[in-house]
């Protein structure tokens, strides 16, 4: 009571606490309203993704001038990517289509990640092993990396040791747990997103197309 009393008396008090209270409010609002715009961005390039892409369309990719060509998939093959996660992961068209909603999301980092030890599995020379090793750690592993995955302590302890005299092993248990995050995580809400449905749908046949 006397606190109250208090508040009350001191100039300004009340009108403090509710100025306090309303900036809050307005910073989660302005928090809020960003991230909103940032999603509608890149729900906008998913659909940009989607109707761009054809059964002869070419999409050209990144930085290295690479040309890779991405077949839209029909509905039903777009459907069994449903059934596994592995079935999205090993098409090239679904595996785009995730990474660009992971994107959206926020975490695109981890299926680069799974990615990168993809690729790091495959190498065989022992030089670009232990390179690889080293970037693999610095880009996702090492605290406050520029695309650090959520991993425990223990594991990140492990692989700075191991990378030391790097093993196709290295990042194998950091990796699993990241697949079990997406798989869990990511995946579902992929399948339940717009751009999927859409994918999932028969396109239509117009007039022109049947030559009416």
């Amino acid at each position: 009571m006397q606190s109250a009393v208090l508040l009350a008396l001191r100039p300004g008090g009340r009108h403090s606490e509710r100025g306090g209270r309303r900036r809050g409010e307005l910073e989660e609002a302005e928090k809020g309203r960003m991230k909103r715009t940032i999603i509608k961005d890149w729900k906008k390039r998913l659909s940009y993704f989607l109707q761009n892409s054809s059964t002869s369309t070419n999409m050209k990719a990144n930085k290295g001038g690479k040309h890779h060509t991405y077949f839209r998939p029909s509905p039903e093959e777009a459907r069994l990517w449903s059934e596994a996660f592995d079935e999205l992961l090993a098409n090239k068209y679904g595996l785009a289509a995730f990474r660009a909603f992971l994107k959206s999301e926020f975490c695109e980092e981890n299926i680069e990640f799974w990615l990168a030890c993809e690729d790091f599995k495959k190498t065989k020379s022992p030089q670009k092993l232990t390179s690889k090793a080293k970037k693999i750690y610095n880009d996702f592993i090492e605290k406050e990396a520029p695309k650090e995955i959520n991993i425990d302590f223990q594991t990140k302890n492990i692989i700075a040791q191991n990378i030391q005299e790097a093993t196709h092993t290295c990042f194998s248990a950091a990796q699993k747990r990241v697949y079990s995050l997406m798989e869990n995580n990511s995946y579902p809400r992929f399948l339940e997103s717009e751009f999927y449905q859409e994918l999932c749908k028969k396109t239509p046949i117009t007039r022109a197309a049947q030559g009416t």
